[in-house]
C-alpha cells in the first residue's frame, strides 16, 4: 500500500481531522505514515488542506507533491490540487459544494454529495465523515471499524456520544461509492 493523498477545503470542514483520522488509521494497522497540516491565518472559513502519506515503506517526506488521491471538499479546493493527482488516480469531490466537471480526463472522478448526506443525517457537522467513508470505499484503505477506533482515540472518552452520529456518515459516505 502506498497513498499519498491532499485533502482540501475551507477551515471549518473538517478537513484537518480527516487526515488525521486516516494517519492514525494507518498506525493501527501497522502502516508508516505522515500528515502534514497546512491552512491559513483565518482558520474558520479561510483555504486548509493537509497532506497524508499511508505506506508499507518509511515515508520519506511528508510533502506530497504526486498525489494517487485528491480530495476536494469545494471547488476551489479542486481547482487548485487536481493537477497534483497522478494519471490513473482518484478524485473525490464534494459535489454539493462544486458544480465544475474536472478538467482531467485520465483520473478516476468520484463524486459524493457531502453536504447533502450529511444533512439528510441531521447534522452538517459530519460531512467530513461521510468523505472520509467514501474514501476508504473508493480506495479500499480501511474498514469502518478502524475508522472508528481512530475517532475514538481523537475524541477520547468525553465525546463517546458522538461515536454513532459519525459511524452513520463514515457508512452512508461509504455506501454511496460502492
Amino acid at each position: 500500500m502506498d497513498q499519498q493523498l491532499i485533502i482540501a477545503g475551507f477551515g471549518g470542514q473538517g478537513v484537518l481531522l480527516i487526515g488525521q483520522l486516516l494517519a492514525y488509521s494507518g498506525m493501527l494497522e501497522g502502516k508508516e505514515v505522515s500528515w502534514m497540516p497546512a491552512y491559513g491565518p483565518e482558520m474558520r472559513g479561510g483555504s486548509a488542506n493537509c497532506s497524508v502519506v499511508i505506506s508499507d515503506q518509511p515515508v520519506g517526506s511528508p510533502k506530497v507533491e504526486d498525489a494517487t488521491a485528491v480530495i476536494a471538499m469545494n471547488r476551489p479546493a479542486m481547482e487548485k490540487f487536481e493537477t497534483s493527482i497522478v494519471p490513473g488516480g482518484t478524485l473525490l469531490m464534494n459535489s454539493s459544494l462544486i458544480d465544475v466537471e474536472p478538467k482531467r480526463t485520465d483520473i478516476k472522478v468520484v463524486k459524493v454529495p457531502v453536504n447533502d448526506i450529511a444533512a439528510e443525517l441531521g447534522n452538517a457537522r459530519v460531512g467530513n465523515m461521510v468523505m472520509l467513508g467514501a474514501y476508504s470505499a473508493a480506495v479500499g484503505v480501511f474498514s469502518v471499524d478502524t475508522l472508528i477506533e481512530a475517532l475514538r482515540h481523537k475524541l477520547g472518552p468525553a465525546k463517546e456520544k458522538l461515536i454513532p452520529l459519525n459511524r452513520k456518515a463514515i457508512e452512508a459516505g461509504m455506501a454511496c461509492v460502492k
